[in-house]
């Protein structure tokens, strides 16, 4: 799991490889990774964008921005949570991503929470530190 805080809002990311969706014959390999947000601050906030910085293993970036999640722009009131669930194609086996999203408080008041860079890498690849 990664996990990254800002402004007492954390973000937990759990990325899992789709093996069934993906297809590496065809070069194209799929991964699911599963978000939890978390409110820890004492205000509600809400979530109104999201934008994803998505980079392959030969440095190919995807910029993907857009409202809300999945469809929904949620509302966290202190203590409250939200969890959803997405996916990533590539046409390359491993990659990153990361981003941020942007909330808004009651009073207009806008602010970015980072969503931590977590790696998608296929089963049984051989990985190299540099």
């Amino acid at each position: 799991m990664y996990r990254a805080r800002t402004k007492d809002i954390e973000v937990v990311v759990e990325p899992y490889y789709l093996e069934e969706q993906s297809s590496p014959e065809d070069s194209r390999y799929v991964w699911g990774y599963h978000i939890v947000i978390e409110n820890h601050s004492d205000h509600a906030v809400r979530l109104t964008h999201r934008y994803w910085h998505i980079t392959d293993q030969n440095g190919t970036v995807d910029e993907v921005e857009g409202p809300g999640v999945v469809g929904e722009q949620p509302r966290l009131l202190p203590g409250d949570s939200y969890e959803y669930s997405s996916g990533c194609p590539l046409d390359t086996p491993s990659g990153m991503m990361f981003g941020h999203y942007t909330m808004e408080d009651d009073e207009g008041n806008t602010f970015h929470v980072d969503i931590p860079a977590f790696s998608l890498d296929s089963p049984g690849l051989l990985r190299v530190l540099n």
